[in-house]
C-alpha cells in the first residue's frame, strides 16, 4: 500500500470533517485510483548499514520513489502481481556514489584529444597529428598522457608536438591534470620563453639548457590556460549529459563534482530545473573566490534532489606524478624538490575560513604528507581544535605521515580517497618518496582503524570512472591485471564490507547525505543497481569484472543493459 504522506496533519478536526465531507460528495464524479508500491524480486540483495551488511531478497519501494521495506518474498503478498519486477536472478546493491571526480571533464574527452593510456612518446606524437587532422580549425585541446608509462620516463618537449602540428596551438594535460604540454606556438601566445619565471605554487619546466621545455606544472597552467577558448554553456550541458549517460551504465548514481566554477553551477541548476539530471550531483565550488562569492549560502536538495551545492575545494599541492606534491623532505628521486605548496599555511586558513564561515564544507586537494599536514592544521585551526558539523575533507589524502594519521579521526576530517590512485602509483610512488614515507601512502586500514572515515572515489577522467576498478584495488591492492601476486602492501587493504561501505553510506556521510542515500534502508530514496555476480562471494580477480544490468535512480529506471544490446 502507498504509505501515508502526512499531508493533512495540519487541518483541525472540524476542518478533516469537512474534508472528508467534501471527498463524499464528489465520489460520485470519480474514483481516485490507489497507487500501490512496487517491488523487485528474485535477487540477491545486500546494503551496508551502520550495523553491518544488511542481506534480503525483496526490495519494496513506493511511488515517489523512496524505499518502503526490505526482507524475503513474504513482502511480496501487499504487492499486486503487475507491480512485481523480476530481478532474474541478478544482485542488487546501492547505487555507488563517486566521491571525488570532475563531470565536466570526463564528458569533454568524448569530444576533444585522449591520450589515456598511450604507451610511449611516440604514439602520443601519432594520436595528436591524426587528431589535428580531423579538427583543423582551432586550439587542439586534450587530456590523458602519461610519462610514467613510456619506456623513458621523461617529460615530453614542444619540439615533439612541433614535429605534427605548428602553425595551431596545441595544449594537452596531464593524465592527473596537474601539469600540461604545450607546442611552441601556444607557449609563445602565452607569452613564455626562457626568461618567464615560475610563477608561485608553479613550475616552468625547463631542460638542460635552460629553455622552456613546453610543460607547465600547476600555477604555471594558467599562463596558456588564459589562453584557451573558454567553453560556453552548451559546451558544459553536453559534457555533462556525455558523462552522466555514461556514469549510469557503471552503476554510478551519485557523483561529488570536485570543482567548479559559477558558470559550470548554472549549467546544473538549469539542468535540475528542466529535469536532465538523472543523477544525483554533490558539487563543490572551486576556490573561495569568486565562484562562492556568487552564493551567499549552499544549496541543498535541489532539482527533486538531484542536486547539491554545498562545499568549496581548494588546493594544498600538487600531485606525486609530476613531482608536485608537497612533501616534508625531499622527494627520493629528486632531491633539490620538495614539492609545490599552493599556498601559505597563513593563505590555506583564511580560505577554509571563508568557507566555513558561509556555512561551506571544504574539501582540500591535499597528496603529500607536508600538503596533508597543511590541510589538517588548517582545520584546526578554524574547528578550534574538535571536530565541526560541517565535516570537512582532505582530498585524496595520498601520503601522510604517521603522526598525522590519528588527526583524521580526532578532527571529524573525511579522507576522500581514490582506491585506484595506489595500484596506478605503485609503479613509481616508491621511488618518489622511498620505503619509509610510503608507509602513509594509501594507507587506508592505517586510517580506517584510527578511527577515520574513508569516502572513495576514481577522481576520473584521472582514472577510469568504473567503480568496481575502484572496489577491487580496495581489497586486492592489485592493478587489473592482478599485479603483483599478492597485492601492493596489502596489509593497507579494505575488507569487501569497508569498500562498499565507503562507495556508499560513507560517501553520502562525507555530504551530509547519509539520511537520505548511500543504502537501501525505509525513507532512504531507492538509488540501487543490479548487477551480474555477487559481490561478496566471487574471486578477488572477478570484483572488477561485474557488469551492471539496470540502474535506478529515485525508484526510475535510468538504465538497462538489455536495452543497448
Amino acid at each position: 500500500m502507498r504509505r501515508s504522506s502526512g499531508r493533512h496533519s495540519r487541518f483541525g478536526v472540524r476542518n478533516v470533517n469537512q474534508h472528508f465531507k467534501l471527498l463524499i460528495a464528489f465520489s460520485s464524479l470519480w474514483t481516485l485510483p490507489a497507487i500501490a508500491d512496487t517491488a523487485i524480486h528474485n535477487v540477491v540483495a545486500f546494503t551496508p548499514t551502520n550495523d553491518g551488511i544488511h542481506e534480503f531478497s525483496v526490495l519494496v519501494f513506493d511511488d515517489s520513489g523512496r524505499v518502503v521495506s526490505t526482507g524475503d518474498e513474504s513482502l511480496l503478498d501487499a504487492i499486486p502481481e503487475h507491480n512485481r519486477i523480476d530481478g532474474g536472478g541478478g544482485f542488487v546493491l546501492p547505487g555507488l556514489i563517486d566521491a571525488h571526480a570532475h563531470m565536466y571533464s570526463q564528458g569533454l574527452l568524448a569530444i576533444s584529444l585522449d591520450l589515456g593510456g598511450v604507451p610511449s612518446l611516440d604514439a602520443a606524437v601519432q594520436r595528436i597529428d591524426e587528431y589535428a587532422k580531423q579538427r583543423r580549425a582551432g586550439w587542439v585541446l586534450g587530456r590523458g598522457w602519461n610519462q610514467v608509462l613510456w619506456p623513458v620516463r621523461e617529460f615530453p618537449h614542444a619540439a615533439d608536438i612541433d614535429a605534427v602540428v605548428t602553425e595551431r596551438p596545441v595544449w594537452l594535460r596531464r593524465i592527473d591534470g596537474h601539469a600540461g604540454w604545450a607546442n611552441s606556438r601556444a607557449l609563445k601566445i602565452a607569452g613564455i620563453d626562457d626568461q618567464t619565471p615560475d610563477p608561485v605554487g608553479g613550475k616552468i619546466i625547463r631542460d638542460a639548457n635552460g629553455h622552456a621545455s613546453g610543460v607547465l606544472v600547476d600555477m604555471a597552467m594558467a599562463l596558456v590556460e588564459k589562453h584557451v577558448p573558454v567553453p560556453d554553456k552548451s559546451d558544459i550541458r553536453e559534457a555533462y549529459l556525455l558523462a552522466i549517460d555514461a556514469l549510469l551504465a557503471l552503476g554510478l548514481t551519485g557523483v561529488h563534482d570536485a570543482g567548479i566554477n559559477k558558470t559550470e553551477a548554472e549549467v546544473y541548476l538549469s539542468m535540475a530545473d528542466n529535469h536532465e539530471l538523472d543523477m544525483r550531483i554533490y558539487a563543490m565550488l572551486s576556490d573561495a573566490g569568486p565562484n562562492l562569492a556568487a552564493f551567499q549560502a549552499p544549496i541543498r536538495r535541489y532539482g527533486d534532489d538531484r542536486l547539491d551545492i554545498a562545499a568549496v575545494k581548494l588546493y594544498a599541492d600538487g600531485a606525486l606524478g609530476s613531482r608536485g606534491a608537497a612533501l616534508l623532505d625531499p622527494y627520493d628521486d629528486d632531491g633539490e624538490n620538495s614539492g609545490l605548496p599552493f599556498w601559505t599555511q597563513e593563505q590555506l586558513d583564511g580560505f577554509v575560513r571563508i568557507a566555513n564561515a558561509k556555512g561551506f564544507q571544504v574539501g582540500i586537494h591535499a597528496i603529500g604528507d607536508l600538503g596533508n599536514r597543511m590541510a589538517l592544521d588548517a582545520f584546526e585551526r578554524i574547528q578550534g581544535g574538535k571536530p565541526s558539523p560541517l565535516r570537512n575533507r582532505i582530498e585524496h589524502a595520498q601520503i601522510i605521515a604517521l603522526d598525522d594519521i590519528p588527526r583524521f579521526a580526532e578532527l571529524g576530517v573525511i579522507a576522500a580517497m581514490q582506491p585506484t590512485h595506489a595500484t596506478s602509483d605503485m609503479n613509481m610512488a616508491e621511488d618518489r618518496i622511498g620505503s619509509q614515507r610510503i608507509q602513509g601512502g594509501y594507507a587506508w586500514r592505517r586510517l580506517l582503524d584510527s578511527g577515520a572515515v574513508i569516502a572513495s572515489g576514481s577522481d576520473f577522467p584521472v582514472e577510469l570512472p568504473n567503480p568496481f576498478h575502484g572496489l577491487h584495488a580496495a581489497v586486492a591492492r592489485q592493478d587489473r591485471s592482478d599485479l603483483p601476486d599478492g597485492g601492493w602492501y596489502r596489509d593497507q587493504a579494505m575488507t569487501r564490507a569497508e569498500a562498499l561501505h565507503s562507495f556508499t553510506l560513507a560517501a553520502a556521510y562525507s555530504a551530509h547525505q547519509e539520511e537520505r542515500l548511500g543504502s537501501l534502508e525505509p525513507g532512504k530514496w531507492a538509488d540501487f543497481i543490479v548487477v551480474d555476480r555477487d559481490f561478496f562471494t566471487i574471486p578477488l580477480s572477478q570484483i572488477d569484472d561485474i557488469r551492471v544490468r539496470q540502474t535506478w535512480v529515485g525508484g526510475k529506471l535510468v538504465y538497462d543493459a538489455a536495452a543497448t544490446e
